[in-house]
This record gives structure tokens, C-alpha cells and sequence, in this order.
């Protein structure tokens, strides 16, 4: 019986997740995530599937991050009529974060669309409502950790859920093929891997002795310390002190599910402790507030869950779920701190409240946690002095500081490690779930320090297709279909390019001399434009 596996997401990038596995008796999908970044590469979310969702035969989910699980909503709209299987809090999760995507993907279409009519432009519609992830909560299932499960919809298959430390509820799912008597084939999905020193979870496990192994590549060109709880909180309370100005206001990026609620217990705890002043803290994302709800209901899955409760629930936090809430944030005299998504920057309430404070030497944003290529939260990390937000030019005069004591995944050095402790590989080790040179970089590490052969390091490219066999490695295929390559999609695009020059052209005609040369240079543009304008 041959298995065939074909790249559908991150692949040479850090977002979209999906592996489409087939055998003579069935057809899975390992998570079906959603492409986020530049706009070339989340055009893909409006494509069709390379397969048909009606012939899919169920989903085995990893976690509920987005990039993982949010075009499930979309699978079951176009057809799917499985079940999709994931542990008890990925299922919770998923039933506040796939709800909040559908609505802000209406929202967000909604605005584009008022854009368009004034342009004269065609209206488009939503990937997926709010409605439509409701309805595709109803095929999850909850499954536990550390059991192995079979499955009626796929004969041949037993699957097993390892502690992945990357998230509540996240794993790595352990896959088992057979047939007939012949020894099974093992194949591995790390999906994401958390660090050794996460407050939150213990650390990733696994099986050993895997024929088969998809390995997430997203730190894998770099060496973390490894970093305590109490070194992070010393960290953080000097970074707040730094930020604490009269009139002042501290911005944090954060993504909803676990930096959130993490940042939120530290802030507390320092406030508590006295080592920072106390101020109002603004959590103004409802998908946040959402999923700290979920966080509460399942802190005993936590390391230190009883002290994550008990911040969660302090009178220091105040949670604004509504729109008006959130506007009245602005109307806050004195100093004070905003936790709001997304964290990359590229969407959401932070938006807003940047556009607000980004010119302003009284703020400070502090970035916690990846910045893919192309987002805002990258150009404010590369030190651009001027962004666009919703159109508006913004000179950056706030602070920008980081801090990577949060990151929820683990460094090359971990990664590497992981692997190591599930003994020996004999097929192929393929880099998911990474941009191209820290796949690169991880691919040579695995080689190097002999955890890896030479060759036997993969890096799938979109749509690519394997067929997988015991003990040996894989076999290219030809895809049917292939879409737009991500190894460009994912990278800044062409409306990055756009961005660039608009303000260019604004500081150009602003350091003119005079009317004169402004006016020079003006229509200098305009006759550019005309001599390209089609006849």
C-alpha cells in the first residue's frame, strides 16, 4: 500500500500548515492553516484546494493556532464532511479562534469592498463567515494525549498525540501505517515545538525510531538562551520601567491564545511585587478575553496553573471586548498599558491604537514574538521610519523595543535536539513551517552534527509530492496541481513595493526647496505616468 504525502502549506514559509496524506484506503489532512503575511501569499487562502474537500476523509489537527487550523472553515464549506480530531483544549480554542477569524475576514471584506465600489472596482466575498466556522466546530472530536487512536473513516491508520510544549493542547501527531503483516510505517508531524525554558508547559516529547519525520523549521537559524521565568520577568520590568513616561503609553503586539495570557500574569506579578508602577492594563481583543476563558477552564493543564488563575483574574486587568471599549481607551489620561492583536502587526485593534502613537516619542512598542517577512511588526523591527497604516502615512517616533522571551517555539538548538531524542530516522526529515534561509541554516546543523545524513534533509516547496516507504527515503512525485511558488508569494511583494515608493514620493515633494521644485517634481511624475498609460 503506498503513502503519498503532498506539501499543501508552510511550505519555505512560516504559515499555512497542511500535509495531505494518502493511502489506497483513505485520504487525511494534517492541519489545514491559513496563509498569513504579505498580500501575494495570503491571495492563496482565496484559492481553490488541491484536492477536493468531499474526498477527504478526516483531519488530525496539531493545535489551534490559525496558520494551522484556519481554512478548516473553508474545507467544510466546500464539502468536507469528516471529522476532525484534536485534543480537548485545541478543540476549545478552535471554537473561539475559527468564529473570530470568520468575523474579521467579514470585516475586513467589508472594507475592501466600500474601497472598491469607490474605485469602481468588483466586490468580493469573504474565504469564510463566522456562521461557516460555527458550523465546522461541529465536526471536531476530542482526543487524549499519549493514546493510540484508530479511526472508522481511515482503515490502516493509527494516530497518537504527543505533548508538543508549543501551546494548551498542542502536539505532535505520531502516524502508524499497515498492511497486511508487514511491519508499519512510522511517520512523525512535529507540528510546533515550544522551548525548553516555557513558563506555561512542559517540555515536547515524541516517539522513537520514525521512519518519517516533518520537522517545523521556524527558529532554525537561531541559538536562544534559554531563558527562566525570572530572568524574562527581569527583563520585562526593565523594559516597562524604560517605557513609563507622563503621557505616555506602552503598546504591546500580542497574539490572542498564550502570549497574551502569559504577558498578562507576568505584568501582574511585577505590579503585585512593586518592581513596576501600577497602571491600567488594557486587554482590547475579544478573541483574547475569549480565549482566556478557555485558559481558565483548563489551568490545571498548565505548570503553574493556580498562579496564572489567580492573574487572569485580577482587578489590574481590564478586559474591553466592545468596539466602544476600545475607542475609549484613547480618552485614558497618564500612563498606561495596551495588549492587543494580531502580533505580527498585520491586523486587528493594534493597528488602530498605533496609528494613534506611532508618531510620538511618549510611546513605546514593544514586539513580542515572530515578525514574519512583509508585516508591519517586521518593518518596525528593521527600524522603518515611516509605515503606511490604512492608508495614512506615519513617522515612527515612538520607541521599538523587543523582547524574545516569549517566543512559543523552540531555537535551532532545540529543534535539533527534539530530533535527536527520536533515534534514528531512516527515510527522510522534511523543514516545514520556515522561511528559506532558517531552513537552510537548520539543515545544515542537522548534517553537521550528524542527527541528520547528507541528503536525507528535505525542504519541500509548495504543492510537492512524495510517495513514502519504510526504511528508505522518499520518492519525488509530480504534483497534479501547483500554485503560485511561496518562496516569492511570501517574501515583500509588490504591494510592499507600492508602499515604499508612495513614501518616497511623499518625503521627496516635502524636503523640495520651494513650490517651484515641488511643482517640478510633480510633474515630472505625472508625465512618468502618462507616457506608461495605455493607448
Amino acid at each position: 500500500m503506498p503513502v503519498t504525502v503532498r506539501t499543501c502549506g508552510a511550505a519555505r514559509t512560516v504559515t499555512g500548515l497542511s500535509l495531505l496524506f494518502e493511502t489506497g484506503k483513505a485520504r487525511f489532512l494534517v492541519d489545514c492553516g491559513m496563509f498569513q503575511g504579505p498580500k501575494t501569499l495570503k491571495a492563496l487562502n482565496w484559492e481553490p484546494f488541491p484536492y477536493n474537500p468531499r474526498e477527504i476523509d478526516a483531519v488530525l489537527l496539531t493545535h489551534a493556532h490559525i496558520d494551522h487550523s484556519g481554512l478548516l472553515p473553508k474545507l467544510v464549506k466546500q464539502g468536507f464532511r469528516g471529522q476532525i480530531h484534536a485534543t480537548a483544549p485545541t478543540v476549545d480554542l478552535c471554537a473561539v479562534m475559527l468564529p473570530d477569524s470568520g468575523h474579521v475576514q467579514e470585516m475586513e471584506v467589508d472594507h475592501l469592498n466600500r474601497r472598491n465600489r469607490r474605485r469602481g472596482g468588483e466586490a468580493v466575498e469573504p474565504i469564510y463567515t463566522a456562521n461557516d466556522a460555527v458550523a465546522a466546530i461541529r465536526a471536531f472530536r476530542a482526543v487524549p494525549m499519549d493514546r493510540w487512536l484508530t479511526f472508522d473513516a481511515l482503515p490502516g491508520l493509527r494516530a497518537r498525540w504527543w505533548n508538543a510544549g508549543h501551546m494548551l493542547g498542542s502536539a505532535s501527531i505520531e502516524l502508524e501505517f499497515t498492511e497486511g503483516d508487514a511491519a508499519p510505517l512510522r511517520v512523525l508531524v512535529s507540528g510546533d515545538l515550544g522551548p525548553d525554558c516555557a513558563a506555561f508547559h512542559r517540555d515536547p516529547e515524541g516517539p522513537e525510531t520514525l521512519d518519517h519525520v516533518f520537522l517545523e523549521s521556524t527558529y532554525g537559524d537561531e541559538d536562544k538562551p534559554c531563558v527562566g521565568q525570572a530572568e524574562r520577568r527581569d527583563r520585562l520590568a526593565t523594559l516597562v520601567n524604560e517605557a513609563v513616561k507622563p503621557a505616555g503609553a506602552l503598546l504591546i503586539p500580542a497574539f490572542a491564545v498564550e502570549r497574551t495570557q502569559e504577558i498578562c500574569w507576568d505584568l501582574v506579578a511585577l505590579m503585585q511585587a512593586g518592581r513596576i508602577p501600577q497602571a491600567p492594563i488594557f486587554v482590547d481583543s475579544p478573541l483574547a478575553i475569549r480565549a482566556t476563558e478557555v485558559f481558565l477552564e483548563h489551568a490545571a493543564a498548565l505548570e503553574d496553573g493556580r498562579s496564572v488563575k489567580r492573574a487572569l483574574r485580577s482587578p489590574l486587568l481590564n478586559f474591553t471586548e466592545t468596539g466602544e471599549a476600545s475607542r475609549r481607551i484613547a480618552s485614558v489620561e497618564g500612563f498606561h498599558i495596551i495588549i492587543a492583536g494580531s502580533g505580527m502587526c498585520d491586523a486587528g485593534r493594534i493597528r488602530h491604537h498605533l496609528k494613534r502613537w506611532l508618531w510620538s516619542p511618549e510611546a513605546t512598542v514593544l514586539l513580542t514574538g515572530y515578525q514574519a517577512e512583509a508585516t508591519l511588526g517586521r518593518l518596525l523591527q528593521e527600524g522603518r521610519q515611516e509605515v503606511r497604516i490604512q492608508g495614512d502615512t506615519i513617522r515612527v517616533a515612538a520607541q521599538i523595543r523587543e523582547i524574545r522571551d516569549y517566543s512559543g517555539h523552540a531555537d535551532a538548538v532545540e529543534l535539533g535536539a527534539w530530533l535527536k531524542a527520536r533515534g534514528t530516522v531512516t527515510g527522510g526529515v522534511f523543514l516545514v513551517h520556515g522561511e528559506e534561509p532558517a531552513m537552510e541554516a537548520l539543515a545544515q546543523r542537522l548534517t553537521r552534527e550528524g542527527i541528520a545524513r547528507a541528503g536525507q534533509v528535505l525542504m519541500p516547496s509548495l504543492d510537492d509530492s512524495f510517495t513514502l516507504a519504510r526504511a528508505s527515503m522518499p520518492a519525488q512525485r509530480e504534483a497534479p496541481r501547483r500554485r503560485e511558488d511561496p518562496a516569492t508569494a511570501g517574501r515583500p511583494d509588490w504591494h510592499n513595493a507600492r508602499a515604499a515608493l508612495l513614501l518616497g514620493i511623499e518625503d521627496a515633494i516635502e524636503r523640495a526647496p520651494n513650490a517651484a521644485a515641488r511643482e517640478a517634481l510633480m510633474a515630472a511624475l505625472r508625465e512618468a505616468l502618462e507616457a506608461r498609460r495605455p493607448r
